[in-house]
C-alpha cells in the first residue's frame, strides 16, 4: 500500500475507531479512503469526511444495512468537531457546557431569553448531567444528516453550535416552561427520556423552533373564507402571516360565490373561486417558510359548487393558465349523497352558494346527514333541486368523479374529505361544524369564518372590530410504534407526550389572533403515530392479512385509551377545555359511537364525565416522513416504497434500507405499489374507529390502473368509514410531502 499523507486528528481518530467496528469490509473501506486522500493530497477535513462517507455509503445494501449506522458515526464525529470549534470543547467528548451554550445562543438572539429566565443555572447544570451522548448512536446516517441540516441551532452565518441531545433537551425545557417550578425539572427529564430514546417525535415546527427566538410551534392551520371582498383579502393576509412562520394551511372556499353569480344585484359579474385560488397560489410561492421552502396551501371546495369542474382542473398541466394553480393542493368535500349518486350512476346538481343563501334562506354547506342515509343535508339539497327559482346545472355524478380521478392520476390530488362521516363523529358538534380538513387531511375540527363587524375612526385611530371564527390550529407529535411498542413503554410515554402537546397551546405565539383564540378554546392536540410497517415487520405480520387488520384495531384502541386517560388526568390537574359542557365527551356519546365495552372503558367514560377532559380533540395521524427518517423508522401508517432506495437531498443522495431489515423481516416489507390497497383500507378503517380526528392515508396505484378499479377503491374507503384520503400516489407521479405536518 502507498505511503499515507498526514491527515487531521479527526480523520486519524475516525480511522482508528472504525477499525474496531465489527463490520464486514471496514478495513477495505478505510484503505480505499486513505488511498483516495493520498491521491488528492488534501488536508481539507470536510473533503476528507465526504470521501470517507462516500466509500461507506456505497456499501449500504440489503445485505449490509448497518453501514448506515457506521456512516452516522462518522457524521456525528464531524458534527462534534464543528461544534467544538466555536464552543472550545473536547471533540472526543463532543458535548460541552450546556449553560454556556444557552447563554451564548441567547446573547446571539438565537435562543429565547425565556429559557434563562425560567431555569436557574444550577437547574441547567442538573439537566446537563442527564444529557446522554450515547443516544446519538441511535441515529442512522440519513436521520442524523436530516436533523443536523435542518433542525440543530446554528448562528446566523450557519455555524453549528447545538448538538442532537441538546436539541432534545431544549425542546423538553421549552415545553415544560408552563409547569409548576417544584415539578418542572422532573417533567423535563421525562420529556427528554421520550425524545432522546426516539420513542416519539415532535412536529417539524416544534423540532425546529422550540427554544428559539423566532417561529411558532404548531404544524397546520385551517381557515374558512367569508364570501366578501374584505373576508377574502383578510384571509389571504392571515395565511401569509402563518406561512412565513412555517405553518401549512388548509383553506375552505366553499362559501365563496361561483363564477357568473351576482354582486350587489348585478348579474353575472362574479369571477368565482379560481381567481382567489390564483391569489393564494402567488402567496404560497412568494411568502416562503423561513427561507427554507415555499408556503404550502391546500384549498377545499364542495362537489356541489358550480365551480367544481374548473377547480378539479386547476392543477392539470394543460389548459388555460389563467385557471391553473400548480402550487396549491386541492381537496373535495363530499357528502354521502354524492357517493350514492356516483354508485347508482345518477345525476348530480351544481349550485351557487350565494344564490342558495339568497333564495333559500340557508347555506347548503352548513348541513350534513346526521345518520347514514338520512339527514339535513340531503333534505336541503333536494329542496334546492326542486326549487324552480334557483338556477342549477345538472351533470352525471360519475362525470365529476371521472374528473376527480383524472386529476389524481396526473397530480396526486384532490384529497377526499367525506364530510358527513367527519361531522357525525365530531366530538364537538354542539359548538360548530367541520367544513374541510388541513394540508394533510388528518385534522378534523370545528371551523367558521372571521368577519368584520365594525370599522370606525376614534380620535384619529382606525379601530376594526372582528367576530373571530374558529381558525383551526394543529398541534402534533407522533409515537414511534416499532420502538415504543417493542420496548413496552406506551403507558409511560403517552402521558408525557400529551402534556407536551397541551403545553404547546400555552407557549405558542400565533400572530393570527383568531387562531390563538381557537387554540385555547378547544385546546386541540393531534397525537399520532409512525412506524406501522416497521412494527408489522418486527412482529412478523403480513400487511395483506386479517391479522394486520386485527392488530391495527387492538393497538390503536390501546393508544386511544391511554391518550384519553392522560387528557383526563391533565383536566383534573389543570381544568378541562372551555367547551367541554355539552360535548360528546361529557354526554358519553364518544364512547357509545365507538362501541367501547369493558370495565376499563366504562370507568374512563365516568371519569371523563365527572372531571372533564383537557383537550377537545386528541388524536390525528400525520404524514411525518421527515421525523420518521430522523427516528429511523417508516413513515406514518404507510407501507414502504422499496426495501432499498436513495433519498435525494439538495446536493447529495443517501442510500437507505428499510429499518431493521434482516433475513427475518425482509419477507414482511412489501412495496406499497405491490400491496392490494383494499387491505390498507381495511386496516385504516379499523384504526379510524379509535382516532377522533383523521389520518393522512395515501392510496398507492400503478399508473395503468383501470378507472373502475380506482373508483372501487374510493367507494370502499367511503363505505368503510374513512373520513379522508390523502394523495392518490401513482407510479407516474412524484409528490412532495407536507413538511409542516411531518411530526
Amino acid at each position: 500500500m502507498a505511503t499515507m499523507v498526514p491527515q487531521t486528528d479527526l480523520i486519524t481518530a475516525l480511522f482508528n475507531d472504525l477499525k474496531s467496528f465489527d463490520i464486514t469490509g471496514i478495513d477495505r473501506i478505510i484503505e480505499r479512503t486513505q488511498y483516495q486522500l493520498e491521491q488528492l493530497d488534501t488536508q481539507d477535513e470536510s473533503e476528507s469526511i465526504q470521501y470517507l462517507l462516500l466509500n461507506i455509503l456505497e456499501n449500504v445494501s440489503v445485505e449490509e444495512p448497518n453501514w448506515s449506522y457506521t456512516a452516522g458515526y462518522v457524521w456525528l464525529k464531524y458534527l462534534y468537531k464543528q461544534a467544538a470549534l466555536k464552543r472550545k470543547t473536547d471533540i472526543h467528548k463532543g458535548y460541552g457546557c450546556f449553560y454556556d451554550l444557552i447563554k451564548c445562543l441567547t446573547d446571539m438572539g438565537i435562543y429565547d431569553p425565556a429559557l434563562l429566565k425560567t431555569y436557574k443555572k444550577s437547574e441547567i447544570e442538573e439537566l446537563e448531567s442527564v444529557i446522554d451522548p450515547e443516544k446519538d448512536c441511535l441515529f442512522t446516517y440519513i436521520g442524523l444528516r436530516t436533523l443536523s441540516d435542518r433542525y440543530l441551532a446554528k448562528s446566523y452565518d450557519g455555524t453549528l453550535y447545538e448538538l442532537p441531545q441538546e436539541r432534545f433537551m431544549i425542546i423538553a425545557m421549552t415545553l415544560m416552561i408552563p409547569e409548576a417550578p417544584e415539578k418542572r425539572l422532573s417533567l423535563v427529564k421525562e420529556a427528554y427520556w421520550a425524545l432522546s430514546n426516539l420513542y416519539m417525535t415532535v412536529a417539524t415546527p416544534t423540532l425546529a423552533n422550540a427554544g428559539k427566538s423566532y417561529g411558532q410551534l404548531s404544524s397546520c392551520f385551517i381557515d374558512t373564507v367569508d364570501d366578501s371582498l374584505r373576508g377574502i383579502f383578510d384571509s389571504n393576509t392571515d395565511i401569509a402571516t402563518l406561512s412565513k412562520n412555517g405553518g401549512g394551511i388548509g383553506v375552505y372556499m366553499g362559501k365563496i360565490r361561483s363564477r357568473g353569480s351576482d354582486i350587489k344585484g348585478f348579474k353575472g359579474v362574479s369571477s368565482g373561486v379560481l381567481p382567489w385560488m390564483k391569489q393564494l397560489n402567488n402567496t404560497a410561492v412568494s411568502v416562503d417558510q423561513l427561507g427554507q421552502r415555499q408556503g404550502a396551501i391546500a384549498v377545499y371546495l364542495d362537489c356541489w359548487h358550480k365551480d367544481i369542474l374548473d377547480f378539479l382542473d386547476a392543477k392539470l398541466n394543460n389548459g388555460d393558465e389563467r385557471y391553473r394553480t400548480h402550487d396549491l393542493f386541492t381537496g373535495v368535500c363530499i357528502p354521502d349523497l354524492f357517493m350514492e349518486k356516483v354508485e347508482a350512476r345518477d345525476d348530480w346538481y351544481l349550485f351557487d352558494p350565494h344564490e342558495v343563501k339568497r333564495v333559500m334562506g340557508f347555506s347548503l354547506e352548513d348541513y350534513y346527514d346526521e345518520k347514514k342515509g338520512e339527514g339535513s343535508f340531503r333534505e336541503k339539497y333536494m329542496a334546492c333541486v326542486n326549487n324552480p327559482r334557483l338556477s342549477k346545472e345538472k351533470i352525471p355524478a360519475i362525470e365529476i368523479f371521472k374528473r376527480i380521478m383524472k386529476s389524481q392520476l396526473e397530480t396526486g390530488t384532490p384529497y377526499m374529505f367525506y364530510r358527513d362521516t367527519a361531522n357525525r363523529l365530531n366530538t364537538n358538534k354542539h359548538a360548530g361544524m367541520i367544513y374541510a380538513s388541513n394540508l394533510c387531511t388528518e385534522i378534523m375540527q370545528n371551523m367558521s369564518a372571521t368577519t368584520v363587524i365594525e370599522e370606525e375612526v376614534d380620535d384619529g385611530t382606525i379601530k376594526i372590530t372582528k367576530q373571530p371564527g374558529d381558525f383551526v390550529v394543529c398541534n402534533l407529535s407522533s409515537i414511534s410504534l416499532a420502538k415504543a411498542v417493542q420496548d413496552g413503554v406506551l403507558e409511560r410515554l403517552i402521558p408525557i407526550q400529551v402534556r407536551m402537546l397541551d403545553n404547546v397551546i400555552d407557549i405558542n405565539n400565533i400572530e393570527v389572533k383568531q387562531a390563538s383564540i381557537t387554540n385555547k378554546k378547544y385546546r386541540a392536540i393531534g397525537l399520532g403515530t409512525f412506524g406501522w410497517h416497521h412494527l408489522l415487520a418486527l412482529k412478523g405480520i403480513a400487511w395483506e392479512s386479517k391479522e394486520a387488520v386485527q392488530y391495527a384495531d387492538e393497538i390503536y384502541e390501546r393508544i386511544s385509551y391511554l391518550t384519553i386517560k392522560a387528557s383526563v388526568d391533565l383536566a383534573i390537574e389543570k381544568g378541562s377545555y372551555p367547551l367541554f359542557a355539552g360535548s360528546e365527551w361529557e354526554t358519553g356519546a364518544y364512547f357509545e359511537d365507538r362501541r367501547y365495552q369493558g370495565d376499563a372503558w366504562q370507568m374512563l367514560k365516568e371519569k371523563v364525565k365527572e372531571h372533564g377532559i383537557r383537550n377537545g380533540y386528541l388524536m390525528a395521524v400525520a404524514p411525518n416522513s421527515s421525523t420518521a427518517i430522523i427516528a429511523g423508522s417508516t413513515a406514518s401508517i404507510d407501507p414502504i416504497f422499496q426495501k432499498a432506495y436513495s433519498e435525494e437531498k439538495k446536493n447529495y443522495k443517501i442510500p437507505v434500507t428499510a429499518p431493521d431489515l434482516s433475513p427475518e423481516t425482509t419477507w414482511y416489507y412489501k412495496s406499497a405499489y405491490h400491496i392490494d390497497q383494499l387491505w390498507s383500507i381495511r386496516q385504516n378503517a379499523a384504526r379510524q374507529r379509535h382516532i377522533d380526528q383523521s389520518i393522512s392515508f395515501n392510496i398507492y396505484v400503478k399508473h395503468n390502473i383501470k378507472a373502475k378499479d380506482l373508483l372501487n377503491l374510493h367507494l370502499e374507503a367511503w363505505k368503510q368509514g374513512l373520513k379522508t384520503t390523502y394523495y392518490t400516489r401513482s407510479t407516474s407521479v412524484e409528490i412532495d410531502d407536507c413538511e409542516s405536518c411531518e411530526s
